[in-house]
């Protein structure tokens, strides 16, 4: 009669070694989609409040004063403000009015005294996700899709 020895065959280690790696891959990636998520969301919200500043500093001082976007250098630059610069993998893209743009991929928004402005939209995106911010023309009132709380 054998008695066979407790323990596990190279076969088995090996199998469990490759289903590790296999997990921790999935997870590098997940991890990866949610920074990304992440930045997307934390840029919007960037965006959104150079937004309402540009619109709150044309209420106030009672002038015109533009919002700005340059696809190319991947930019964005409200009102009274430096130019800040996108983090690395997210793109933005401009739809405004014809009079509103200074370049192929760059333009503004123009928000007036009275809180109305010329409309337009951004979206930012990042591999899958897109994330449109939109002015209306009418109101200026500055909506956001998906909606903020998610």
């Amino acid at each position: 009669m054998r008695v066979r020895a407790a323990g596990f065959s190279l076969i088995e280690l090996m199998v469990v070694m490759m289903l590790v790696v296999a997990l921790f891959g999935l997870v590098g990636t997940s991890i990866s989609r949610s920074l990304k998520g992440a930045e997307l969301r934390n840029e919007a919200r960037e965006i959104i409040a150079g937004m309402r500043r540009t619109r709150g500093q044309a209420i106030v001082q009672r002038t015109e004063a533009v919002f700005r976007v340059d696809a190319d250098a991947r930019t964005w630059q409200a009102a009274g403000r430096e130019p800040e610069a996108l983090p690395e993998g997210l793109d933005i893209t401009l739809t405004t009015a014809r009079s509103e743009l200074t370049g192929e991929n760059a333009g503004g928004i123009r928000f007036y005294p009275d809180g109305a402005s010329t409309g337009g939209s951004v979206l930012l995106s990042v591999e899958d996700r897109k994330w449109y911010i939109t002015v209306g023309w009418l109101t200026g009132e500055i909506s956001q899709d998906p909606p903020e709380d998610t």
